[in-house]
């Protein structure tokens, strides 16, 4: 749901009529504020892109309440067509509707995560309840709702393709768990629900951003650096140099930033700060705190849940996705933890034992974990992630990524130039197929900054779909906070960030190959995660590596010795991994199972749901709650959804594997079962389509190192 003219021309004459100057001279001024609003004509740019740098913070505002004012009067005719509802008739214009609208969001949500700045948050604080308000009108018009019953309950009348009965069958369920079944009140009560929590997530993320952007180590004395590798260390000074603080170094709680400084730091007091700060963002009882706003969110959860009918907020959204129910995600985290725990335990003895060892005197804390872990992997695998950064050169492992997709589906990909980009550090690629017709555009925007929130993510500013008849292809935007260069070194990623970039790459492939015909997509959100976490695989096939993992000083390709290393030390340290992601998901279904009425203490509710689990003291919960944006942003109840994808992906590489990683027919059926359709067919019967039978968890488990 989500005119323009020559100006007129004329000599002034005393014989036109005063109020026709009036006139005219109002439409005028009219016409050219239109016009300085990109939103409101044709972009008229290469492929469709927005005009970024025309659009200005006060352009938002206008644009989104004419897209309200222009969806309102769609929906309207829909609603007041004296004739029998048919899918052309209702569903095929409400997919269609809110055009405007839906072009200013694109671009509004996409700055709001990568260049957000005060005016824009000061905009998505004032337009979130209203926004919330007008898509309750539409899911809650009973009017609506009735015609799309008729559709839905007559769909065997209207000749419709297999995208159009899934579209239509997940469209009228939704409406119902909505709340379009409710009675007038009980709908004044839901939207009231609806516009508190918008108002509250939108003030979740800004302290989340405010207090990322916040902490700091500033480090004066040289002796402090002890450990650091000599690109740790040139990183820390080109951040004290971008804070005026030339001279020093410093360190941020960006994970770019902190997570080297925690694995070379001699220093134990320094990291204890710096993953101190980290991990108690939003939690200060300041202006910043998140705690009272997460427990206000939990309770409408709850409430909204109930008055849907649900017995708690995980059973309302489980419902459309593959687990289906709280009990069976919560039945995979369970085996997965089982596996998990016993794994982490005894990495924490092996670090325990070399503290000791080297006269340490200290029990191993969570700020010490990745110091420990660096010293495992050199003495068990003799690996040190220093002598690896230096094969992954940013661009190098983007051209592996490239390589890696025209291997398997034939694209290809051209640098745009003289193109409107959403960030200047950002990149633009013309994607095209095999034949060279034009599949679709992307953006890849790498580097952390105080404007962009942290993590990882894909999005698009245009969707595949079919308009009148017309091919309109994907514009897609990969979005990462990996490590900057700094002075003549360039950007040397570590194994984590080739993986996330392999990771937000298959998003983005899933998104250019769609074939999604409308608007409107229902992917089941356990499911979305499977062709970003299969393209993972690749990264660190040795075919793939001696492609694109070249020494950025010499051009050597990675040594056979080194590609073994980091494979025999692939499932090092899968106990921790595992655990903090595991803890951090069964966190989120605790709260998202909680039966209204709900009253918590987060700070209490969280310390004593993760005590309950067997969770070890020296590894924290990949998310605490203050900090949790997963479940704030759209992963609510749904963290769990990585581990889901996970088994989807492990099994569904094993038929790459048994048939060759570059596998033509493979690729293709992938393509066509997986890509194409996501979002518009059943999941688990693409699934079946491409894999031919239901997905197994044993491949999970033994690429993780977690089975006997």
């Amino acid at each position: 749901m989500w005119p323009e003219s020559n100006p007129i021309k004329m000599k002034k004459s005393l014989f036109i009529p005063l109020v026709l100057l009036v006139m005219m001279t109002t439409q005028c001024t009219e016409k050219e504020k239109g016009e300085k609003n990109p939103f409101f004509g044709e972009y008229n740019t290469p492929f469709n892109i927005p005009p970024f740098e025309k659009i200005k913070p006060e352009d938002y505002i206008p644009a989104m309440e004419k897209g309200m004012e222009e969806q309102n009067k769609e929906i309207a005719a829909i609603v007041n067509n004296p004739d029998d509802p048919t899918w052309d008739n209702t569903m095929k214009p409400l997919d269609a509707s809110g055009e405007l609208l839906r072009k200013v969001l694109r671009v509004f949500h996409n700055q709001i995560s990568a260049n957000t700045n005060n005016e824009l948050q000061k905009i998505q604080m004032e337009m979130s309840p209203r926004l919330s308000a007008h898509f309750d009108e539409i899911s809650l018009n009973p009017k609506l709702f009735e015609r799309i019953k008729s559709v839905y309950e007559n769909q065997d009348k209207f000749n419709l393709t297999d995208e159009e009965k899934y579209l239509l069958e997940n469209h009228y369920k939704e409406l119902v768990r909505n709340g379009a079944d409710l009675t007038p009140e009980k709908k004044e009560e839901l939207k009231a629900i609806n516009q508190k929590l918008s108002k509250l997530e939108v003030k979740f993320n800004q302290n989340l951003l405010a207090e990322t952007n916040k902490y700091k180590i500033v480090i004066d004395n040289k002796k402090d650096l002890e450990g650091l590798p000599e690109s740790v260390i040139a990183a820390g000074a080109s951040e004290a140099k971008a804070d005026n603080l030339e001279g020093k170094w410093v360190y941020t709680v960006q994970r770019p930033s902190m997570y080297p400084f925690l694995t070379y730091a001699k220093n134990r007091d320094l990291r204890k700060k710096l993953y101190m700060y980290y991990i108690n963002r939003a939690n200060h009882n300041d202006k910043y705190d998140n705690k009272e706003i997460v427990a206000e969110i939990v309770s409408l959860r709850a409430d909204k849940a109930k008055l849907l009918g649900y017995k708690s907020h995980a059973a309302l959204t489980l419902e459309p996705r593959m687990a289906k129910t709280p009990e069976k995600a919560y039945d995979l985290l369970n085996k997965v933890w089982a596996a998990a725990l016993p794994v982490a335990k005894k990495e924490a003895a092996m670090m325990q034992d070399i503290i000791d060892k080297e006269g340490g005197n200290f029990k191993l804390q969570p700020w010490d974990w990745w110091y420990y872990a660096e010293k495992i992997r050199k003495a068990k695998y003799n690996l040190d992630e220093g002598e690896i950064r230096p094969y992954f050169e940013l661009s190098n492992v983007r051209d592996g990524v490239f390589w890696t997709a025209n291997k398997l589906y034939g694209i290809t990909f051209t640098k745009l130039n003289n193109v409107p980009l959403p960030h200047p550090d950002a990149e633009a690629y013309e994607v095209k197929e095999a034949d060279g017709s034009h599949l679709g555009v992307l953006f890849m925007d790498f580097f952390p900054r105080g404007s962009k929130r942290g993590g990882a993510w894909c999005d698009s500013y245009q969707e595949h779909r079919i308009v009148n008849g017309k091919e309109e292809m994907p514009i897609v935007t990969i979005v990462t906070n990996v490590t900057k260069p700094t002075g003549d070194t360039p950007s040397l990623l570590s194994l984590d960030e080739v993986e996330t970039i392999f990771h937000e790459f298959g998003h983005g492939l899933d998104a250019l190959f769609s074939k999604a015909s409308y608007n409107t997509t229902y992917i089941a959100w356990d499911f979305v995660e499977l062709p970003s976490q299969i393209d993972e695989h690749w990264a660190m096939q040795p075919e793939v590596l001696h492609h694109y993992a070249k020494n950025y000083k010499t051009g050597e390709i990675i040594p056979d010795t080194l590609v073994k290393k980091m494979d025999e030390a692939s499932k090092f340290n899968q106990g921790f991994a595992n655990v903090e992601y595991l803890a951090a998901a069964m966190l989120d279904l605790a709260y998202h199972t909680l039966e209204a009425p709900v009253n918590i203490d987060v700070a209490e509710f969280e310390g004593d749901y993760l005590g309950s689990t067997g969770l070890i003291p020296e590894i924290v919960s990949r998310y605490r709650t203050t900090y949790f944006a997963h479940i704030i942003g759209g992963y609510d109840a749904g963290y769990y959804s990585y581990i889901w994808a996970a088994v989807l992906d492990n099994d569904a590489f094993e038929a790459f594997k048994e048939n060759g990683i570059f596998d033509q027919k493979t690729a293709e059926s992938f393509r066509k079962n997986i890509l194409e359709k996501n979002g518009i067919e059943d999941p688990m019967k693409m699934y079946i389509d491409f894999r031919g039978r239901e997905p197994r968890i044993d491949p999970l488990l033994k690429n993780r190192g977690l089975m006997n």
